[in-house]
């Protein structure tokens, strides 16, 4: 069937929704429009599915959304889970309550016992509750920090993770075998209650998770103690991470918590921002005001489902500046080694996990501390696989665990980043500065100082359209093919080529990269002082540039930093 046979089996299906029947009535003259929407159907990853929202195959829809569901179902029937069940959250996106309640009538009409939160919740929360409800999978209703026209579908698994290749491949095998528009059982809401299917949850799920997440404290008094005047300004961006971030930073003993105002309330569209993405300035904009009257040293801000965390400081000129997520995750990371290095209680063991895009410091942090490092695919998930193989074999401790994106993790309650815990953390962290006269952006200058100026960038391709997955796969590709053996004055030592699994070195001598396969190209520069890596995102058209250099002194590695990306991108460009 193609684009147009879809599109006119949709507009004439007799039990579509009103409002999507409307938005395919618009765009009868529209071919390329139409196309876009039908010419494949919404892809479901390894995390679940991403779209925009709208009618048609090709977006996020209550159709789409049963399908999933159904196909979740199928494989939860086929394990015999259907006692354990499913647990389902949602943040504030627009349609994400619906999309949520829609999941859970399918699985309740599949016969599965189904846990649905009583309101919108952190997606770590979410993490957490499979485990603590001994779920056999979990979904959350979330895009992310994407632009507010997405939302998303994902799922984990048993293990509190996001589900396993091998599980959502038996997912996307049974959504292919059902109907798209017919296929999906169905059950009402009533039906399902008064069966015992579905049960709501909430206040009692959060007191255990906001307990797990106060365990993380390092420091248990430094925050009780911070004087009064010491404030610090939070903005949920509209998102679902508003009263369990006010609720852990209370328990904390934080006195002084300023919450923006203007967005604060849960709101899908996002009014006070271009996109509800932590890593953007321009979204701390309304907060940078308001610490100039308050006269703050730090804003925090969490994405949508509250699963990433940004920072603002006060840098030495008195001017906001933001921390990447590469800075914030080494100061954590040196916090909370060193507090386990003065008081003696160091885990035996001891990992900390990055992703292989994220910076370069934290070997530096983990060889000065004596703690073993390890790393791992870009994805929070393969975070999670680590701590469940640690739990396996006993081999080893987590300690902590973050990715460059914004997303940590302290702590093994839950098997995603988790912006709670990482609230709490940076105001603790704040806090133990504040005490010795230092603000968190004097604390990410000492540690440059003491390992060397470890800087990093990020550039993003974005093609969008039918054809923008074919642009950048041939991006990609043509650097695979001519890949240069020097780049800003800097020698190509090694060629780590995730997608074929091997590494070639300058001298034509190969290794395994010895980690699962995967599009991305990661080339090791001048002695290991720099690195570039290079993959398509996984959640939007997008091509990704990571870079990377180290030198001792300041102004020369944002120099050659800066030669590095802009050789490269001319490179890319070509």
């Amino acid at each position: 069937m193609n684009y147009i046979e879809k599109y006119n089996e949709w507009i004439n299906f007799e039990k579509l929704d009103s409002y999507l029947k409307e938005e395919l009535f618009n765009i009868k003259n529209d071919e390329k429009e139409i196309e876009d929407r039908f010419h494949k159907s919404l892809s479901f990853g390894t995390a679940g599915l991403r779209g925009i929202l709208g009618a048609g195959t090709n977006r996020m829809n209550v159709f789409t959304v049963r399908q999933a569901t159904q196909g979740l179902a199928e494989y939860v029937k086929k394990a015999k889970k259907e006692k354990k069940g499913v647990v389902i959250a949602y943040d504030s996106r627009n349609f994400s309550p619906e999309f949520a309640l829609e999941s859970a009538l399918v699985l309740c009409a599949n016969n599965i016992k189904t846990y649905l939160f009583d309101a919108l919740r952190p997606t770590p929360e979410l993490s957490f509750a499979v485990r603590h409800l001994g779920c056999f999978s979990g979904i959350v209703i979330t895009a992310s920090h994407n632009p507010s026209k997405y939302n998303g579908y994902k799922v984990y698994g048993e293990d509190g993770a996001q589900l396993a290749p091998e599980g959502a491949e038996i997912v996307t095998n049974e959504i292919q075998n059902i109907d798209l528009l017919t296929g999906p059982l169905m059950i009402t809401e009533k039906e399902a209650l008064e069966k015992g299917l579905l049960t709501y949850i909430g206040e009692d799920v959060d007191k255990v998770y906001l307990e797990n997440v106060f365990s993380r404290r390092v420091n248990k008094n430094v925050i009780e103690n911070l004087p009064d005047d010491f404030s610090v300004i939070y903005t949920p961006f509209h998102g679902s991470g508003n009263v369990l971030v006010q609720k852990i930073l209370a328990m904390s003993g934080l006195k002084n918590l300023i919450v923006v105002k203007e967005q604060e309330a849960p709101d899908g569209n996002f009014p006070t921002v271009k996109s509800p993405n932590p890593e953007d300035k321009e979204g701390f904009n309304i907060a940078i005001e308001l610490a100039k009257k308050h006269n703050t040293d730090l804003i925090i801000g969490t994405d949508p489902d509250c699963d990433r965390v940004g920072i603002v400081v006060k840098n030495s000129d008195g001017e906001y500046v933001t921390l990447t997520g590469n800075q914030t995750g080494a100061l954590l990371t040196d916090y909370i080694l060193s507090q386990h290095a003065e008081k003696g209680t160091m885990p035996q063991n001891g990992v900390v996990i990055k992703t292989v895009v994220t910076t370069e410091m934290i070997r530096a942090i983990t060889k000065y501390y004596g703690v073993e490092m390890m790393e791992v695919l870009t994805g929070f998930k393969f975070i999670g696989e680590k701590i469940k193989e640690f739990e396996k074999t006993n081999s080893n401790s987590y300690i902590f665990g973050f990715e460059e994106s914004y997303g940590y993790l302290s702590g093994t309650y839950a098997r995603d980043k988790d912006a709670v815990v990482a609230s709490m953390l940076i105001v603790e962290m704040a806090a133990y500065y504040s005490a010795k006269n230092m603000t968190l952006f004097d604390a990410i200058e000492a540690l440059y100082k003491k390992y060397g100026y470890y800087l990093e960038g990020v550039v993003n391709i974005f093609e969008e359209g039918i054809d923008g997955p074919e642009r950048i796969a041939s991006m990609i590709n043509k650097f695979r093919e001519n890949c240069p053996t020097q780049i800003a004055d800097l020698k190509v030592d090694a060629i780590r080529d995730y997608k074929t699994g091997v590494i070639t070195y300058s001298d034509k001598t190969t290794a395994p990269t010895n980690m699962p396969i995967n599009n991305m190209l990661y080339l090791e520069l001048d002695n290991s002082n720099g690195w570039i890596a290079i993959r398509p995102s996984g959640t939007e058209p997008k091509l990704k540039l990571y870079f990377g250099y180290t030198h001792k002194d300041k102004e020369s590695s944002k120099e050659t930093l800066s030669k590095l990306m802009e050789e490269t991108m001319k490179i890319i460009k070509s």
